[in-house]
């Protein structure tokens, strides 16, 4: 994985003026590309014709669960889930949806087998400029 130094221009963070590493993401995966590489992967030599609707339809059902607020659980992968980015209020009864709810982030955690995450293993860091 690649990433670059980069210094936190924030004033309202504590960690201001520090450096961090932060990732630098190169390509964007697409469908097609995602179908392909299952097709050539395929133990039952599957073609992308039979491969893209199928991802095409697990993605809409996906997103149709995340909206209506259930986790979404893939086995091998990890569970995603929608999270509300809100302001906060004193009371309760000040809260107003249409005035204090900033939007939503979609949180992805990897599976977790016996405390260690897979995706994660094996991962090595190239510092690029």
């Amino acid at each position: 994985m690649k990433y670059r130094i980069e210094q936190q221009n924030k004033p309202t963070l504590p960690s201001h003026g520090k450096y961090r590493a932060k990732a630098v993401h190169q390509n964007i995966i697409g469908t097609r590309q995602l179908i392909d590489e299952l097709a050539k992967r395929s133990r039952s030599n599957m073609d992308a014709s039979i491969i893209r609707p199928v991802l095409i339809g697990l993605s809409e059902i996906i997103k149709e669960h995340l909206r209506n607020g259930d986790k979404v659980k893939l086995d091998e992968f990890g569970l995603m889930k929608l999270e509300i980015d809100s302001e906060k209020v004193d009371k309760p009864e000040d809260f107003k949806p249409k005035r204090h709810i900033k939007g939503l982030k979609l949180h992805f955690i990897p599976e977790s087998i016996e405390g260690k995450q897979p995706l994660y293993d094996d991962i090595e860091f190239e510092k690029i400029n």
